[in-house]
């Protein structure tokens, strides 16, 4: 029997023995992933069964979404997740034809719309243990496909801001940035609960490196959608505000424009209408802080009284 890796459209064999999945060069399979540890865990092919085993990483090893602490066997369609690459477990036969299990299915849960192997018999997720009416999920699908890549980009960036690791952090919110960017741009349908939960990590990143850029990306992301930010990111935009409202206000501005007249010629609904009165209050307590600050630094000019 053969076994291999999958990992987007490429193969790799795994013979007899030990495999080293890790960061270095030195590993039999070097994934680039600043969330990688230099040998992150290991795969064990030999009479007691194909296996994987975490090498005591700093991120863990996800088998089907659940994090594994113990060696832990694999079956054919298994996905192993190391870092932010998702890496399917595939059985080969003796012919050298993969086995017709190779892709995997999985469920979407009706309580947090993220996918997860169809085996588990709730979410890894949220716990829940209600799938949705759609049924299933393979990856052949383009919805999954977005879905899950998304997925990854959120935990990534979440787990390198709770490190506190500024520099990957971005470099994982950039590539947020430019995944939704590129999807948006080809007219891709995307699930609004997805981009908003991105969005309120990317947000994130102006409380965490104090730059607006972030922030300004999320406010034209609105505006682009026609969406009204979500709690969080009305939260993080009222903490954000006194220190850049300079920035942010004309951007502000514009998204509430564009808001009020996509939103308020129709039925707005009762969360709409309050995220709206919410940045209208953030947007005037810009103003009055940038107001204050003309003053005080007039005030502070010589003979100015």
């Amino acid at each position: 029997m053969r076994y291999r890796l999958r990992f987007l459209l490429q193969e790799f064999d795994l013979p007899r023995g030990t495999t080293i999945v890790g960061r270095s060069l030195d590993c039999n399979l070097t994934i680039e992933d600043p969330l990688v540890s230099r040998e992150h865990a290991k795969i064990i092919i030999d009479d007691d069964g194909p296996r994987v085993e975490d090498l005591k990483s700093r991120n863990g090893v996800r088998v089907n979404g659940l994090l594994v602490r113990q060696p832990t066997l694999l079956r054919d369609g298994d996905r192993v997740r190391i870092g932010t690459q998702d890496l399917v477990f595939c059985r080969v036969e003796a012919s050298g034809k993969a086995h017709s299990r190779t892709t995997g299915v999985l469920r979407l849960c009706a309580q947090c719309r993220l996918p997860y192997a169809r085996e588990i018999l709730a979410c890894p997720h949220c716990e829940a243990t209600e799938q949705t009416d759609e049924g299933t999920l393979t990856t052949d699908s383009e919805d999954y496909r977005i879905a899950w890549n998304m997925q990854l980009i959120v935990e990534t960036l979440e787990r390198a801001l709770g490190l506190g690791r500024a520099p990957d952090a971005e470099r994982i919110a950039k590539r947020a940035i430019g995944k939704l960017d590129e999807l948006l741009l080809c007219g891709a349908t995307l699930d609004r609960e997805t981009l908003g939960t991105v969005a309120s990590k990317v947000a994130s990143m102006t409380l965490a490196t104090d730059d607006p850029k972030w922030l300004l990306w999320v406010i034209d992301l609105h505006r682009r959608i026609a969406s009204v930010p979500s709690v969080e990111i009305l939260d993080k935009l009222a903490v954000a505000g006194p220190r850049h409202g300079a920035v942010l206000g004309g951007p502000l501005g514009e998204l509430l424009e564009s808001l009020e007249s996509s939103i308020l010629s129709g039925s707005p609904k009762d969360h709409d209408l309050e995220g709206l009165a919410r940045l209208q209050r953030t947007r005037r307590q810009m103003e009055g802080q940038a107001a204050r600050g003309r003053v005080g630094s007039r005030s502070e000019r010589p003979g100015v009284t």
